[in-house]
Parts: C-alpha cells; sequence; structure tokens
C-alpha cells in the first residue's frame, strides 16, 4: 500500500483511536479488582504480541529489536510507564469520556511549556486554545469536588499528571526517530512498562478471575495493535491532516461510558470535556510549519 495515501491514512487513525478508547474502556473494568502496577504489566507484557508480529510483517524482526540507544529507550520507557500509571488511576476513578478529555489536554499544555522554556510567542488563536482548556479543567474538577469521596479528584488530578507528563513524552519520542524505526521504540516500551509494573508484584496483585485476565490481556492486545494503527496512519497522511481525528476517541469513550458501565458525565463534566476538545482541535489546526500562530 502506498505511504502517500490521506485517505487510507485517516481511516487508519479513526481505527487507532476506537482500538485506544476501547483500551481504556477495558482499563476502567479491570481497575475496579487489580491494582494499576498489574494492570500496567499485562497491558505491555501482551501488546508485544502484536508489536513483534508487526515487526515480523515489516521484515524488521528480530533486527529492529536492536539498538545503539538504549539509554534513550529506558528513559522513554520510565518516563512512559510513569504516564501511563497516572492514565490508568485516573480511569480508575473517573468515567471513561472524563479521563478521555483530560488526556486531550497534553497537545495544549505543550504551548506555555513552548513559551517558557523555548521562548515561543503564542498568537491570540493558541491562547484561545490555553484559556478554554483552563476552562475545561476548572470544570472537570468541579464535577470532580461534587461527586461523593475523593476518588473522583484523585481521578482529576492524575488524568491532569498524564496530560503533562505526555507532553514532556511526545517531545522525547519525536527526538528519538531521528535514529529508531518506530517499532522498535514500540518494542522497548512495551519491554521496559512490563518489568516496571511487574517490580509492583511485592506490593500486592490479586489473582485474577477468567472475566479479568481476559480483560487485562484485552488490553495489551488492544493497545499493541492501537500503536500499530496509529504508526501506520502517520506514514500515510501529514499528522496535520490525522490530528483533528484524535478527537473522535470522546464519542467513543461516551458511548462506552453509557452502553458497558452505564455511567454518564454530569453538566459540569459535559461542559469540561467540549472545553477541552475544542482546545485540542485549535491546536491540531495550527498551520503546519509555523512556530508562532498568525
Amino acid at each position: 500500500m502506498s505511504n502517500d495515501s490521506p485517505l487510507s491514512g485517516i481511516g487508519l487513525r479513526l481505527f487507532a483511536v476506537f482500538l485506544m478508547t476501547g483500551m481504556s474502556a477495558v482499563v476502567h473494568g479491570a481497575a475496579e479488582t487489580v491494582s494499576v502496577g498489574q494492570i500496567i504489566f499485562w497491558r505491555s507484557f501482551i501488546a508485544l504480541l502484536p508489536i513483534c508480529a508487526y515487526m515480523a510483517w515489516k521484515a524488521e524482526f528480530p533486527k529492529a529489536i536492536g539498538t545503539r540507544y538504549p539509554r534513550l529507550h529506558l528513559t522513554r520507557g520510565l518516563f512512559g510507564a510513569f504516564s501511563m500509571a497516572l492514565s490508568f488511576i485516573s480511569l480508575a476513578y473517573l468515567p471513561v469520556a472524563n479521563a478521555q478529555a483530560l488526556a486531550y489536554l497534553a497537545p495544549v499544555i505543550t504551548l506555555p511549556m513552548a513559551s517558557w522554556m523555548l521562548r515561543e510567542k503564542l498568537g491570540p488563536r493558541l491562547i484561545v486554545a490555553v484559556a478554554l482548556g483552563f476552562g475545561g479543567v476548572v470544570a472537570m474538577l468541579w464535577q470532580a469536588m461534587e461527586m461523593p469521596g475523593e476518588g473522583a479528584v484523585i481521578g482529576a488530578m492524575a488524568g491532569i499528571g498524564y496530560a503533562v507528563t505526555m507532553a514532556f513524552v511526545r517531545v522525547h519520542i519525536k527526538n528519538m526517530t531521528a535514529t529508531e524505526r518506530p517499532s522498535t521504540i514500540a518494542f522497548w516500551f512495551a519491554v521496559v512498562c512490563s518489568v516496571v509494573g511487574l517490580l509492583t508484584l511485592p506490593f500486592g496483585w490479586s489473582v485474577p478471575d477468567t472475566g479479568t485476565l481476559t480483560l487485562l490481556c484485552l488490553a495489551g492486545l488492544l493497545g499493541g495493535a492501537g500503536h500499530i494503527a496509529a504508526v501506520e496512519a502517520q506514514a500515510r497522511a501529514p499528522v496535520s491532516t490525522l490530528a483533528p481525528f484524535e478527537f473522535t476517541g470522546l464519542i467513543w469513550a461516551l458511548g462506552f461510558d453509557l452502553v458497558l458501565f452505564n455511567t454518564a458525565p454530569d453538566h459540569w463534566g459535559l461542559i469540561g470535556a467540549v472545553l477541552i476538545t475544542l482546545a485540542g482541535i485549535v491546536v491540531s489546526l495550527q498551520p503546519s510549519g509555523k512556530k508562532q500562530a498568525a
């Protein structure tokens, strides 16, 4: 298949979003009975199966396992494992749609970071995006504080932490792609996260029943397949073309919440999700090649 096919790239991106949102729904269900560390292990270890199959399909196995930059992969894996843990904590305490919306803060957070760290100037349009994202966070935190117990607040804070760490992880991955294959990055990320997850075994893993074990394995398969679909999408269409379709994940998340868990965000949560999603769309539609907004 041609590597310059925007329509196939968009289709693969939509499929990747569906798979990754499905993984989030599965994690949300599994988090009721097993620990976050246990989920990280199964999600990462099982993901090696589709990743290795993808390497074989691309005729890169086992060559792509080799790397001259093990420290880069270790750093990416450790940061990624921490980010994954925050994501799973958020999913454990919040509806899938709320956690999904908070994840959309990652590209929005990079804007003030770039302004502060790289002295990039923010134009009016991107300032509006930051304001929308901030308003969405306030609305979601308001909903979390109205919910009984402290779990929702923990979930919201973890979701914000996930977005912040992912902003750093994305920059790190972008630098790595200059020297490393995407499949190599995916393989070692899964390996490092598997080890990190396994190290939590002494802190108390529960013995999963058949249903929970199925969910854990499904999380790994969906996560690995979603990553592969995203990589193939990027090979077929420009990032600027694909970026807006990332936000279809909120539609899937709302559907999973309603169908699988019979839950839905209240008006504050829905307002927050919409504001954050709009902020992400504004950022994603920024003209490519511009560091400064018009």
